[in-house]
C-alpha cells in the first residue's frame, strides 16, 4: 500500500505504526521509502510507540501524553530515558 501511495511525489505523509507486525525485509523497505519521501521534501509525521523505529527515522521527537504534547526534542538531543518517562507520564 505504501508503494502505491508513494508512486508520485507527496507533500505530506502520515504513517501510524507503519512497521507493526511486519518481517525484517518489509520493515527495511518501508523505512527506506519513508526516508526517501522525507529526502524528496515531504513532511513525514510518524506516529509510533516503537522507540527503536522513532530513533531510526525521526529528525525530531514529540511525546504526547493525555492528548497533549508534553516533550519535544531534536533527535540529536533525545535521551531514551527522558523520552520513556514522558511517554509514561512520569516527567
Amino acid at each position: 500500500m505504501l508503494a502505491r501511495e508513494l508512486h508520485e511525489d507527496v507533500s505530506l505523509l502520515v504513517a501510524s505504526n507503519p512497521c507493526f507486525g511486519l518481517d525484517f525485509a518489509a520493515v527495511a523497505e518501508i523505512r527506506s521509502r519513508l526516508m526517501e519521501a522525507r529526502n524528496r521534501g515531504a513532511a513525514v509525521l510518524l506516529i509510533s510507540a516503537d522507540l527503536d523505529e522513532i530513533f531510526a527515522l525521526a529528525d525530531r521527537i514529540v511525546v504526547m501524553s493525555e492528548g497533549r504534547a508534553v516533550h519535544a526534542v531534536p533527535i540529536a538531543e533525545a535521551d531514551l530515558r527522558v523520552i520513556g518517562r514522558h511517554m509514561a507520564g512520569h516527567a
